[in-house]
């Protein structure tokens, strides 16, 4: 089947006793055991509505197994923490998502987990490996600036050493990019963003092979980020229409970075459709569409991109990312808030840099918006 096919056919459990099209909502905590089946609990990653999601988002990916968890970060720290030990070391992509970036130098040193932060490139990657190291993680398109790393290439400096592989895939989503096809051992999304679509409920997802799925899976067991029956059929409802969300926002953000790459008041834009964006050739070829996701620098500054928000009138200041209304934020206030200024300037996360996740309203009045906060300076 064909992505949107995949979006609202694969996964979903058929009542038999009443045949209804979508997936009952098994809301126990508690289920009978000793008839020689698994014992099920929801804080065993194996309920009805759990494995529904699984199923859908494992056709999706193109994975054999998944886990769905509470939250993006309990997926992130869940895939960390089974694969790393005290005394092993971690090759990380220093142009990540905050919170991972956080997690990482507030949690590894007491875990005695040693990491290095490293480029995007494969060389790069190769370089900073270690005979002790366990796991390579990378994100792409990454989270500010959409950096584009060559998956294939990272993936191949793992399978050499004989390294897992890891990718947070939540800025692309399943319709735009599979990374497993492309030789990535697990597959990360904060389904909070894409996976749920609406701005209203919280996930995260792991996805792989039956083996490296297993090892998680033992993990996140004892730390317990499950999710409960309703909130996994509302994120089952939300992935019937992802494929359509999806192509519209991919459709929407191309508008809005060709507009705002000829705007006087902006000075660079982040956004790997556009032909001048290093990585263009190689989101090409790794990528179905280049998503609704981008970012861009006001001229001015901190100052500068402070009254653009405040002018804004249809796209919303605020968290998260991938719904349906386009909201924008500032990194430095929100998702790498925690990092240090240092750290944010070694980056190349400014105070100017406005972070844009493009919805499926008209977007001439995403552009129209966006035009008049930028001109009145």
């Amino acid at each position: 089947m064909q992505k949107p096919t995949q979006c609202v056919h694969a996964g979903n459990f058929r009542d038999k006793s009443t045949r209804g099209l979508n997936t009952p909502i098994y809301p126990s905590s508690a289920f009978s055991y000793g008839d020689g089946a698994e014992n099920i609990y929801p804080r065993y990653f194996n309920t009805p509505n759990q494995k529904a999601v699984v199923e859908k988002l494992c056709a999706l990916e193109g994975a054999e197994d998944g886990l769905l968890f509470s939250s993006g970060m309990a997926a992130i720290s869940s895939v960390m923490l089974a694969f790393l030990n005290s005394g092993d070391h971690a090759v990380i992509q220093k142009d990540i998502y905050g919170g991972t970036h956080h997690l990482v130098t507030a949690e590894y040193r007491r875990f005695g987990i040693e990491f290095t932060f490293t480029g995007n490139a494969a060389r790069e990657i190769d370089a900073a490996v270690r005979p002790n190291t366990r796991l390579i993680y990378i994100e792409t398109p990454s989270n500010p600036l959409l950096m584009i790393t060559d998956i294939q290439a990272a993936a191949e400096v793992g399978r050499i050493r004989g390294i897992a592989t890891a990718i947070d895939n939540t800025f692309a989503s399943p319709v735009n990019q599979n990374p497993i096809a492309l030789g990535i051992d697990i597959v990360i999304h904060s389904g909070t963003k894409y996976i749920g679509g609406h701005s209203d409920l919280c996930c995260g997802a792991v996805l792989g092979s039956a083996a490296h799925i297993a090892r998680v899976r033992n993990t996140a067991v004892n730390l317990g980020g499950s999710l409960n029956a309703l909130t996994c059929y509302l994120i089952e409802r939300s992935l019937k229409t992802l494929a359509v969300r999806v192509e519209r926002q991919n459709a929407n953000a191309t508008a809005v970075a060709e507009f705002l790459a000829r705007h006087p008041a902006v000075r660079r834009v982040n956004y790997p459709g556009l032909e001048t964006h290093p990585g263009h050739a190689v989101a090409r070829r790794q990528m179905r569409g280049f998503g609704g996701m981008l970012s861009f620098e006001v001229d001015g500054g901190g100052a500068a991109s402070a009254r653009c928000l405040r002018r804004l009138k249809l796209v919303t200041p605020a968290l998260s990312l991938g719904g349906v209304e386009t909201i924008i934020c500032a990194p430095v206030a929100t998702s790498h808030s925690k990092l240090t200024p240092a750290e944010r300037a070694e980056l190349g996360i400014s105070e100017g840099l406005l972070r844009l996740s493009v919805g499926i309203e008209d977007v001439r009045d995403i552009i129209d918006d966006l035009g008049q906060a930028l001109a009145q300076r």
